[in-house]
């Protein structure tokens, strides 16, 4: 049986970094509960926006939800409404995962960031093939088109897309894959972005998993 890691856990410390920045020893089990919670909210309601990554970053006494996204005028709206009305949603949410969040006094900050490039994104990309196949298109045009997409990215060596389910409507489950370029999967200083989705079509969920590789880091030399 083979171990599989996740490309982005194997590679945190040399080339990624934590998506929630902070640290508190006596309420750590709290913050955590509502990093996780808070997360998978925001990814469910915000679906609709493309959703490339929320990162949390705490303070003593403010809390910073930075989302990035493909279409930031979704999320802020005309003058900012929407951005207010769900930083209050936010809030809400969080004062009932943690009864003792009000006691903490702490200040919330939403940060909205948009994505250049969303091609060059796995995220995003799985998203947009979400789309497509609940939208009942062709799986293998689906996939063949989106990966000529990624390709032609700038800065994209290689992308793998991987589906599985009852493609097209199909009896039995099955699995369809299509791979452009490289994907050195083993190699720590490469850089590649993984992102996992689900298409609810009316035959059932289809998985869809990503794989774009965007080069390898090196670290500068630094003079002596």
């Amino acid at each position: 049986m083979t171990h599989r890691v996740h490309p982005y856990i194997f590679r945190l410390g040399i080339n990624t970094t934590w998506k929630s920045r902070w640290f508190n020893e006596k309420k750590y089990k709290d913050y955590l509960r509502e990093d996780t919670v808070v997360r998978e909210w925001l990814r469910k309601k915000l679906r609709a926006a493309h959703i490339d990554a929320i990162e949390i970053e705490r303070s003593p006494t403010t809390m910073n939800i930075i989302i990035r996204t493909s279409r930031p005028g979704i999320l802020i709206g005309r003058g900012g409404e929407w951005a207010e009305k769900l930083k209050q949603e936010i809030a809400k949410k969080i004062s009932g995962i943690n009864k003792n969040a009000a006691a903490d006094k702490r200040d919330l900050k939403l940060t909205v960031e948009e994505v250049k490039t969303p091609e060059a994104h796995a995220a995003i990309v799985g998203q947009m093939i979400a789309d497509d196949l609940e939208k009942r298109l062709p799986f293998r045009r689906v996939l063949k088109q989106t990966s000529e997409k990624v390709i032609q990215s700038k800065g994209v060596e290689g992308v793998k897309i991987a589906i599985s389910g009852r493609l097209d409507g199909s009896e039995m489950a099955r699995y369809e894959w299509i791979k452009k370029g490289r994907i050195p999967l083993q190699t720590l200083r490469a850089h590649i972005d993984y992102a996992q989705k689900e298409a609810y079509t009316t035959y059932g969920v289809i998985g869809i998993k990503v794989w774009i590789y965007k080069g390898q880091i090196f670290e500068e030399k630094k003079n002596v």
